[in-house]
């Protein structure tokens, strides 16, 4: 072993001293690895440097749709026409007859925070402790998550993925905007951090007993006084920051760092929304009285009671990310088609609303794993007062205005990150294909653990 060593650390001028034609082994091994370096320092430079889709339909959002070109340079959308001036550098890929749409926006998920739902290991949904505001999101995403090609396959680009509260909790930290595409959290990050999610502390008279298996009545009165207190602490966790916030900009030196006020003062002085999660009527006025009292930028997620305050929601402009569609009536003397209905109610009332596969209701697994049907869920509301174009905005600018992200995303037009989708219909429709994925202007795979076990066992003996 000593003598390896030796030889290991011996300079590299001697390894590859000899007449010609007779070096050694380590000389070639190292000769062949220093013109693999140079030709992948050198690639880059070979690469086209944009990508254009020729021949499609292009349904923009801010215009009609035609047939055009995109032109995409450094992973933004340089130019969309019928009659570009297209460089020699530039990768052509064909899409005649084919349709180009902004890629989708899953508007609060848990995409590549949970593997498999029931083993705890691969979920990291939430953390200890009532208050969290200085947790991200981000940093517990796990980029290499089967999930996340399943979603991205149906044409899904983007989505907001959300931190969750533990058992009785109240603020559960800060959610990020991620690209479905990456090896990384950094390569997938749009905003790391870009809204506080809030779980409004609710007048619960009912509850699941997992230990027992059973339902737990609670009277309404202490039902009632529970929330009361902890929506009483919420306000003084925001009476703290604020005091916080004023004594670290005086310069005291008696205020010590404190992460979790840091991170509050985001939400107070207007930099971060706030995403509430509320779904009963009084729960969501009363968030709404919150929000309003605080100064907040208040975003309501779930509100499934939504259209009983449609009004209230619009004269204070604020939006509303829904979640699935298909689903029962949340009280047994709502409409029976009441979730189904929901989202057109809300928007010919003037209300702008986003769809996120985690903000509540739907059937079977829930979660991350059903991020892929969200276009059908929101298509299911058309056939109930939705409009079509609704429903497209929806999925796209919708969510990236609602988190100050619409000059980056949602539409198809020049300074816009290329986030695209090209398939062969509308893309609601479940018989249409996702035929290309174009996310930060690169094509990436459409291949999915989903596509492979039909592949493996279609093509069983």
């Amino acid at each position: 072993m000593k003598g390896c060593q030796t030889k290991l650390h011996r300079p590299v001028d001697q390894r590859i001293d000899g007449p010609p034609g007779r070096r050694s082994r380590t000389a070639m091994a190292t000769l062949s690895l220093a013109a693999l370096v140079v030709g992948l320092l050198l690639a880059p430079m070979a690469m086209a440097e944009g990508l254009v889709l020729e021949g499609a339909t292009v349904h923009s959002l801010v215009a009609e749709p035609s047939v055009a070109s995109v032109l995409i340079v450094d992973g933004i959308i340089q130019a969309v026409g019928s009659d570009l001036e297209i460089g020699s550098d530039v990768q052509r890929l064909e899409v005649s007859g084919l349709h180009v749409y902004p890629g989708f926006f899953d508007a609060f998920s848990q995409l590549g925070l949970v593997e498999i739902s029931a083993v705890k290991a691969t979920v990291d949904t939430s953390e200890m402790g009532r208050f969290n505001p200085h947790l991200k999101a981000i940093t517990a995403v796990h980029p290499a998550s089967e999930v996340i090609p399943v979603t991205r396959a149906n044409g899904i680009s983007q989505a907001l993925t959300a931190p969750s509260t533990a058992d009785d909790g109240i603020l559960a930290g800060q959610a990020a905007v991620l690209h479905l595409a990456g090896w990384t959290v950094e390569e997938m990050a749009v905003e790391p951090s870009v809204a506080m999610v809030i779980e409004w502390p609710a007048i619960q008279t009912r509850s699941f007993d997992f230990a027992t298996f059973t339902v737990r009545e609670t009277p309404f009165n202490e039902a009632k006084k529970t929330a009361e207190e902890a929506q009483a602490e919420l306000r003084e966790w925001m009476d703290a920051a604020r005091h916080y916030a004023k004594g670290r900009q005086a310069g005291s030196q008696r205020v010590e760092r404190d992460l979790r006020l840091e991170a509050m003062s985001q939400i107070l002085d207007g930099k971060l929304p706030v995403i509430i999660r509320a779904s009963a009527k009084r729960d969501i006025e009363a968030a709404i009285a919150f929000a309003e009292e605080q100064g907040l930028r208040m975003i309501l997620a779930g509100g499934q009671d939504a259209w009983k305050v449609k009004e209230l929601l619009a004269e204070k402009q604020i939006p509303v990310i829904l979640g699935l569609v298909q689903s029962l009536p949340k009280e047994e003397d709502d409409p029976y088609d009441q979730p189904y209905s929901l989202p057109g109610e809300l928007h010919r009332a003037g209300v702008k609303i986003a769809f996120g596969s985690s903000a509540g209701g739907g059937f079977g697994p829930g979660g991350p794993h059903i991020a892929r049907t969200l276009p059908f869920e929101v298509a299911a509301g058309i056939s109930y007062g939705l409009p079509a174009e609704a429903a497209l905005d929806a999925l796209t600018r919708n969510p990236a205005e609602m988190l100050g992200l619409g000059d980056r995303l949602g539409t198809i037009e020049p300074g816009k990150i290329a986030n695209l989708m090209v398939t062969d219909g509308d893309p609601l429709e479940v018989t249409t294909q996702v035929m290309h994925m174009v996310i930060k202007g690169q094509q990436v795979t459409t291949d999915n653990k989903h596509q492979r076990q039909y592949e493996r066992y279609r093509a069983r003996p």
